[in-house]
């Protein structure tokens, strides 16, 4: 295989199941390309497939920072109502 074990951490730290599997599956796909691409197309059939995989780490890792900042804001709307509910008994 033209890429190894080498995208392993950075495909087990993308948050969701699905984008793991649909990186993977990309990543795999030039192994399915290259052989079937004559040799004066190779660095071009390259350099589209690098692309394509990082356009789609790009859009991964806007999306987590999306849930993040949701799961943050979700947070601190938690801790407001807890200190406010807080006051409430205290008063």
């Amino acid at each position: 295989d033209l890429v190894g074990g080498a995208h392993n951490k950075t495909i087990a730290s993308l948050h969701m199941e699905s984008w793991r599997t649909e990186m993977i599956e990309e990543i795999n796909r030039i192994n399915q390309i290259l052989p079937n691409t004559p040799a004066d197309e190779k660095t071009a059939a390259i350099r589209q497939w690098v692309d394509s995989v990082i356009d789609k780490i790009d859009h991964y890792k806007a999306e987590h920072h999306r849930y993040v900042k949701e799961a943050l804001t979700l947070l601190e709307l938690a801790l407001w109502k807890a200190k406010h509910d807080e006051k409430d008994e205290n008063s």
